[in-house]
This record gives structure tokens, sequence and C-alpha cells, in this order.
């Protein structure tokens, strides 16, 4: 089949099982306040859980560095490395209170670098099925044997070492899972780990600056350290507002990634005035404890109002609220529906969710106020009501 063929075939799929991704544009943003292709819509789709995207101390910090250029010029290892990236490693490291920390472009970057430079043939890597994308695509790309146990089991997930005796295991995870909400059994985790002498890694994009004391993630919520999770991911670009990411833990493993990583030695370093709006998002983010405390509140009064009216919800306490809608359709049906009403929610399909088990994925952040969750609760409601009627997409 010729190139275009199969690439209009594609299309023609996905248009048909109503998965077409559609890219917006925003124009303004105030807030939780935005203009996407020129109209005005209150956003519950934003990652930026404590706001702290347009804080006045991180706006100011990148515009201050910025005196110096705005590219770092060249990779860490030749000349790219400054001074900023020194500082932010430092502050991340202490935050974490991980004995060293590494910074890299983004967390999918990050995930391809820690499991293609520690996984090889005969090794066994062991992952939740609801990982992200990255995690599970840096696995593919070694050539160590990729098992992934079923969705917080972390007993199965032993079973599979049992499986593979004599393996060395890496064990991979989500600190907080991206589309569900809810966060991985990670003491359970490093009890296999330790049982087993596996080092486990956890990807806690969603968890940093949320969770735990001073926001420190979902490894310090669980009372764990750098010596039960000698590494573990924080993304800068989520509950920090700004971009890139760091892998904190063991000395050793830090400096093996910085010196052996093939997407950290063949590419640009991140920014420098990118670096240091991030070193002032996690200043900010470590005294933000009036943040944090509103936005668990938010979540609470959100769940709240969405048993009140009946809605389907996955288990979370975190900003992540995942609202059923099962069928492709009626989830888009639904997004639409509240556009209309001016609000911004996304639905989520598969593939980046399991066959049957489409949603609106709701993000709550410190800068939106009570009015505006009851507004959206009822708003979802309506629109569930509405979108009740379509005939569900048949999937095989």
């Amino acid at each position: 089949m010729a190139w275009r063929e199969r690439i209009a075939e594609s299309r023609a799929a996905r248009d048909a099982a109503a998965r077409r991704r559609v890219r917006r544009t925003v124009t303004r943003r105030e807030g939780m306040r935005c203009e996407v292709d020129g109209r005005a819509l209150l956003n519950f789709c934003s990652n930026d859980y404590l706001g702290l995207s347009q804080h006045p101390q991180v706006t100011a910090a990148l515009r201050d560095a910025s005196v110096d250029g705005a590219g770092s010029t060249a990779s860490h290892l030749v000349c790219g490395h400054h001074a900023a990236h020194e500082a932010l490693e430092r502050e991340v490291a202490e935050w974490l209170q991980a004995p060293r920390a590494l910074l890299f472009g983004s967390g999918f970057v990050a995930n391809l670098a820690v499991l293609q430079a520690l996984l090889t043939k005969g090794d066994l890597c062991l992952q939740d099925r609801l990982n992200h994308a990255s995690l599970i695509d840096a696995a593919q790309l070694t050539d160590a044997t990729l098992r992934r146990y079923p969705h917080g089991d972390a007993g199965a997930g032993e079973r599979h070492i049992a499986a593979h005796p004599g393996m060395p295991v890496l064990i991979a995870t989500d600190g907080v899972f991206s589309m569900d909400g809810d966060v991985a059994p990670l003491r359970d985790l490093a009890l296999v780990a330790r049982q087993h002498d596996a080092l486990l890694y956890v990807d806690d994009a969603h968890g940093i600056g949320v969770h735990g004391p001073q926001g420190r993630g979902s490894v310090a919520a669980a009372g764990l350290s750098s010596r039960e999770v000698p590494l573990q991911l924080a993304t800068l670009g989520k509950a920090l507002g700004t971009y890139g990411a760091v892998v904190a833990g063991e000395d050793d493993l830090v400096q093996h990634l910085a010196e052996t990583a093939r997407s950290y030695v063949y590419t640009t370093a991140l920014p420098p005035p990118l670096a240091a709006a991030a070193l002032a998002a996690v200043r900010v983010a470590r005294a933000a404890d009036d943040r944090r405390t509103k936005l668990t509140s938010l979540v609470a009064r959100f769940r709240a109002g969405s048993a009140r009216h009946g809605l389907d919800l996955l288990p979370s306490s975190t900003p992540i609220q995942a609202v059923m809608a099962f069928d492709d359709r009626r989830a888009l049906a639904m997004s639409r529906a509240l556009e209309a009403e001016g609000l911004w929610v996304s639905a989520i399909r598969p593939p980046t969710v399991p066959e049957g088990r489409a949603r609106l994925r709701v993000t709550l952040t410190a800068l939106h106020h009570e009015s505006d969750v009851d507004r959206l609760v009822d708003a979802l409601a309506r629109a569930r009501d509405a979108a009740a009627s379509l005939p569900m997409i048949e999937t095989r």
C-alpha cells in the first residue's frame, strides 16, 4: 500500500471511531481563564496544579535570566551546562532529600534516559499496565524483557519476578497515574523491590508539588526515601508550571545517567532562562502549603458535588478527576456541551486509555474558585444527560 493511501485509511478509521485529535490554539491566558480559538473558556484541563506558570516570581526569574541569552547553545557535556542548571539540580536534590539530581529537557526524554541507560539484554523491566507511554516506549527500545502487571497490583508484579528467576529487575511506575488520578502502591512495590534486590524507579510527574510534606511528591507521602526509591522523576512542566524534568536519586546512578544516557549526552541543554524559572517555581512550591490545602478542598468539593449528581468518577484524591463516559462519541459530545457553556475539559479516548474507558479528564488547580467547581459539576451533569441518548460506538 502506498504511504498516502495508508495514512488516508488510518485517518478515516480514526474519524469513524470518533478518535480524531484536534489541536486547539490558546491566544491569551489569565489564571484559569483563557481565550481558545477566539472563545473565552474556563480551563479545567491544565496540569498547572499550583497555578505557578504565571506566578510573578517565576515569570520574573525567566525574564531576568534572559539577559544572558535565550539558549544554552550546546549539550551539558560540551558547553551548555550553565549555573542556572547547576542551581536547579542542587535545589531539587535538597528538596527531595536525594544525594544528586540531573536535569533533562522533558519527562519523556528523562524516562528514555533512565531505562535505556540501566536496562540491557537479560534484564527484566516490570511496569504497571497504566504507566505513561514514555515508560513503556523506553523499555521497548531496550533489549530487556518487559512485563506489565495489572494496574496497582504489586503482588502480580512479584509473580512476574518469580517467573523470571535470576534476572536483574527494574520496577518502573507512575507515582500518580495521569489519566485515572490514583496513586501507585509505592510501599508495596518498595517491599517487592527490597525482597528481590530490584531497583524501583518512580515517575512522579503528577505528584511532585502536590503531595507529601513540602510538596515533595508521592514517594515522600508514602514515607519512602532514596534508600527505597533509588531514582525518581520530578517533572517541571506540571505543578511547577515551567518546563523540563529532573531525575533525583543515588549519586552513582545519577552520575551513570549523566555519562551514558543517550537522550542526555546527545541533546542541547534546556535554555538557562527556563532553568531559572523552574528554580523559582521549586522555591515557591516548597512553601506553598496554602495552595495545596486549597487544592485538596476543591477536590473534595468536586467529588461531593459529583456524587450528588450521580456522576461516575474513578477513585482519586488528586487534582486529576476522571468522569467516565465509556463511549468515545459520548465523551466527545460531553466535552463539546461543556465548551458551549464556556468550560474547557478534554475528552480522553483510546489509545490514551483502554478500550471502552473513554472519559472526561477534569483537572483542578489552586487558581480555581469554589464557584468554578460548582459551575463545572452542574454542567457535567447536564452534558451527561444530553449525551445519554447517543448510540454507543461498537468496538472490537
